[in-house]
Order: structure tokens, then sequence, then C-alpha cells
């Protein structure tokens, strides 16, 4: 296949690795996740809600935005407050390497 016409920003690989989580919350939210960690996005997570297909870049710093969560993830205030708390368990620390 020719791409002549591409003009590449990036193009890299990377090993990765992928946690899949699946829970139901409290409140009868179930979740169905892969929280994918990779060198890129200095620190942050790749999250993928599986069920809806919605995938953010998600650090502390994302946790902590008001209604954050809620307009990426299309949930309500309840939902996205049990999705906070399981991902405020697996979101570490912003490091920044630049």
């Amino acid at each position: 296949m020719q791409m002549t016409n591409y003009d590449f920003m990036s193009d890299s690989t990377e090993d990765t690795s992928t946690r899949f989580v699946t829970f139901i919350t409290p409140n009868l939210k179930r979740f169905d996740l892969a929280i994918t960690t990779t060198n890129r996005f200095y620190g942050k997570k790749l999250i993928t809600d599986l069920q809806m297909g919605r995938t953010a870049i998600i650090g502390q710093d994302d946790l902590d935005e008001e209604g954050y969560l809620e307009f990426t993830f299309k949930l309500t205030e309840e939902e996205a407050a049990d999705l906070r708390q399981f991902l405020e368990l697996v979101v570490g620390t912003v490091n920044f390497t630049d």
C-alpha cells in the first residue's frame, strides 16, 4: 500500500501492559474497563470503557476536575463518583520526563 499523501507526525511501537477489570458498584452500575499503562502520556493511564467504547487518558489531575468523568464517559454524578473511587486506586502520579 502506498501512503505518499499521508504526513505522519508520529509512528512508534512500544510494549504496554493492560489490566482488564469488571466490577459492579454499590449502586449496581457495572463497569468493564481496560486500563493500559504506557510510557506515553506523562504517566497517565489509558482508560477504556469496553461497554460504551469510550477511551480517555486519565491522571489524578483529571480525576480532580469536576465533571470530567461525567462528561467523558457519559455518566451520572453518582456513577462517576463510584468510578472515581476505583480509579483513584489505579491512577498514579503524573511523571513529567521532558
